[in-house]
């Protein structure tokens, strides 16, 4: 059972305490950095990711000022809870609940490093179409609602 909670005083330790697998830290800044940046960036929301009971990840996503759409800017799973579905449950939450939103898009955007296959994989199982290159390096991709 995965579930999406707050971030708050009881957890936000634990969560900066999850690390990806070593290969994967280049692809994604650090939960504390992502925290301290949603300070500073008040429309972003974040959340942690748990399995029944048990923190496993993390996420923060928001609407772009660019262009009006919501991001998924960071999602995480820690390295001892890859592999066993949990990411695909949890991104699927957390596109139910943006769809949930008052504010909510018809499309959701994310970008990830064109050689991280395992975000590939991933994104396009829960329906991310790739879109191409953002000038900034990353392969974006498209969620659409309808």
């Amino acid at each position: 059972m995965i579930s999406l909670k707050s971030i708050d005083q009881s957890n936000w330790e634990d969560c900066i305490q999850l690390k990806p697998k070593e290969e994967q830290e280049g692809f994604i800044a650090s939960n504390l950095y992502s925290i301290a940046e949603s300070k500073f960036l008040p429309h972003m929301k974040i959340k942690a990711i748990y399995y029944v009971e048990m923190l496993i990840g993390f996420t923060m996503y928001g609407i772009d000022s660019d262009d009006g759409n919501y991001w998924i800017y960071r999602f995480m799973i820690d390295e001892q809870f890859q592999g066993r579905g949990h990411g695909k449950s949890a991104m699927k939450l957390i596109i139910e609940d943006i769809q949930s939103r008052d504010d909510h898009t018809d499309v959701i955007w994310l970008g990830y490093q064109p050689d991280n296959e395992q975000a590939r994989k991933l994104y396009a199982s829960v329906g991310f179409k790739e879109s191409g290159m953002a000038p900034w390096g990353e392969m974006l991709a498209k969620y659409s609602v309808h």
